[in-house]
């Protein structure tokens, strides 16, 4: 049962009642804030940058237009972006009826407009969610995860998706990396310009290598702060996916067995996944995080087990979350 006392049942319409509008993804306080201070600090971060480039390059024409294009290019087809490297297509409903059934329900549930809907075919089970705001989003999923997963556990991951989608933290982590990208791109740039360029005087070899000290200091900035929010929006992510199906046992069993899939998937197999990890239902590393947990961009599958856990205690929910879903 739910906190509102409504059961989705995979493969009916749920029977809610005037119960429904209690059903919708709640709004995250935490989310927002840690959203807005993030964007508030990339802000700052983002500011500094441009006009460092603008002293060094001695262009503010040629930086602002540069960087104007990159950023409008990259937050107005990042959903193409992604579906381009995953290997993502949408699918109509009568292709995957089953899918688009599931993706419906949720979305009356959680009163949101439908996404559109999208596979991708890779053996590698996961699914992400992409898009500049909720009336322009995709969410996809893996023909590898359609194989694996029970209907109830499919489910979880759609709602965990479709919260991404509500709470909008899909448009702000794409706008949040985009600091990155640029200062990636820019170090990238100069390295190859300064090594295959021939020689130049000690002026230009001075202000390439500002740009490149100036670019590699904003990368690993926004690069810390990206992952503290990407950690948070997952756990938030399952936390509200959970309170809207009722059914954390589900999405717990789910991750279980994603988590578990992907670890027995060669490395280099999962190279190209992992540019995107921050997107994904669960990261395309193979392994647990050690050390490294805390420049993740999720949660470790431990914290989102024990969080469901105390949400699956708080429900009453019958079956304790790993276990059959």
């Amino acid at each position: 049962m739910g906190s509102a006392g409504c059961t989705l049942a995979v493969g009916r319409v749920p029977d809610c009642g005037v119960m429904l509008m209690r059903s919708r993804f709640r709004s995250d306080r935490r989310l927002t804030v840690r959203m807005t201070v993030t964007l508030f600090l990339l802000g700052l971060l983002y500011v500094g940058f441009v006009a460092a480039l603008i002293v060094l390059l001695r262009s503010w024409v040629l930086v602002v237009v540069l960087v104007g294009a990159m950023f409008v290019a990259q937050f107005w087809f990042s959903d193409r972006i992604a579906m381009f490297a995953m290997r993502g297509r949408v699918v109509e409903r009568e292709e995957y009826p089953e899918l688009h059934a599931v993706v419906d329900r949720l979305c009356a549930i959680a009163d949101m407009p439908k996404p559109v809907v999208a596979v991708s075919e890779m053996d590698m089970p996961n699914a992400f969610a992409t898009g500049r705001n909720p009336n322009h989003a995709v969410v996809c999923v893996t023909t590898g995860l359609l194989r694996r997963l029970e209907p109830s556990e499919l489910e979880g991951v759609l709602a965990h998706e479709l919260s991404h989608v509500a709470h909008k933290d899909v448009a702000v982590i794409t706008i949040a990396s985009f600091l990155g990208v640029v200062a990636g791109l820019i170090v990238r740039f100069a390295f190859y310009s300064g090594l295959f360029g021939g020689r130049k005087d000690q002026n230009t070899a001075a202000v390439l290598a500002a740009v490149i000290g100036v670019s590699v200091a904003v990368y690993a900035l926004s690069f810390l702060l990206i992952r503290a929010l990407s950690r948070y929006r997952e756990l938030a992510a399952d936390r509200a996916a959970a309170q809207l199906t009722g059914r954390p046992s589900a999405l717990a069993s789910a991750l279980t067995k994603v988590s578990g899939d992907i670890a027995r998937i060669p490395t280099k197999d999962l190279r190209t996944a992992q540019a995107f990890n921050a997107f994904y239902f669960t990261p395309a590393s193979g392994r647990e995080p050690g050390l490294e947990r805390y420049f993740s961009t999720h949660p470790t599958l431990q914290q989102r087990l024990d969080q469901l856990g105390r949400i699956s205690a708080e429900l009453g929910e019958a079956q304790a979350p790993g276990k059959a879903g």
